[in-house]
């Protein structure tokens, strides 16, 4: 594995100037880490870590505070200028493709079976690795999973346009509390600018799909590559007859899948299905009726529908 972005010292500085600062205006505010963790809300132990520098805070997190705190939004903005993760390793096979992430300007994406990488939780990252490793391994894979999204998640970050296979859906990683936090990531990424999510239903038999994930990628200087992955290798193509052929079929699968609006009313309704934690995704062939009560109040389309996940009996 290869390094990239290996400017540990003065990220850490960074970091580090994040943490003093969220506790000067902490201070000022006459709050302890306790406090200000029950107005957030969050671990008394998250504040601390990141007044220490030693845990990466999300966006939400620096906007909150700032609102908390009477900041003038300089939380948020020294947020977005810190490399959070300046020393992660990819594997080899795909540091050429960490590498465009880190310049794209354009990015569209169809995934099948699992969120894509760009927009997992810490915590459904964690769980799907785990599978496969463990330890100071399994923290790494996480860290530089993670490393690639910060851009993408700002207001002015790339256009980054995916659709997501009903199977993303059928995945499940982790416990309830997992699923539910990465579904509600999706609705909150979903209202950026930048960011468009719409899900392709398993059960429409007309949609024409890829046979695996894909990504179609253009660079700043309007370079474009199509790129798919196999076990343990990454492909990439500039071929300009292979890249029109996989960007049409990109453009009528996006044109076919769910709206935006309609993926994000039936990601909320997943997340209304987990509950307390109680309910996993339904295995096996859709109940018909509730399907269709599902596409009469939500989807006018009546377009099919991924099903409520439900308690098991």
């Amino acid at each position: 594995m290869s390094r990239r972005n290996a400017t540990g010292s003065t990220a850490a500085t960074t970091a580090g100037v994040f943490g003093e600062l969220l506790r000067h205006y902490r201070e000022a505010a006459d709050l302890t880490q306790e406090a200000l963790a029950r107005q957030i809300p969050c671990d008394r132990s998250h504040i601390a870590r990141v007044e220490a520098g030693t845990r990466v805070p999300q966006d939400t997190f620096a906007k909150t505070c700032d609102t908390l705190l009477g900041t003038g939004g300089v939380l948020f903005r020294l947020w977005s200028k810190i490399d959070w993760y300046p020393e992660v390793q990819h594997p080899d096979w795909f540091e050429r493709r960490a590498e465009m992430d880190a310049e794209v300007v354009v990015l569209r994406e169809y995934q099948m079976h699992v969120v894509p990488g760009l927009l997992q939780t810490p915590e459904y990252a964690h769980a799907l690795f785990a599978r496969a490793t463990s330890g100071a391994e399994l923290e790494e894979r996480v860290r530089a999973r993670l490393s690639r999204q910060q851009r993408f998640l700002l207001p002015d970050g790339p256009l980054y346009s995916v659709v997501l296979d009903e199977s993303c859906f059928r995945t499940v990683l982790g416990d309830s509390a997992v699923m539910r936090g990465q579904y509600a990531h999706l609705l909150k990424v979903g209202k950026l600018p930048n960011v468009f999510v719409q899900i392709a239903p398993s059960g429409d038999a007309d949609l024409h799909r890829p046979n695996t994930s894909m990504s179609l990628i253009r660079l700043p200087d309007g370079h474009e590559w199509v790129y798919s992955e196999s076990l343990d290798s990454g492909h990439f193509s500039d071929d300009p007859s292979i890249l029109l052929r996989h960007a049409q079929t990109y453009d009528g699968l996006r044109a076919d899948a769910l709206s935006a609006r309609e993926s994000a009313a039936l990601i909320s309704d997943l997340i209304e299905g987990y509950g307390h934690g109680e309910a996993r995704p339904g295995r096996g062939d859709m109940d018909q009726e509730q399907l269709q009560r599902r596409q009469r109040r939500q989807l006018p389309r009546s377009r099919p529908r991924v099903p409520r996940p439900r308690p098991r009996t």
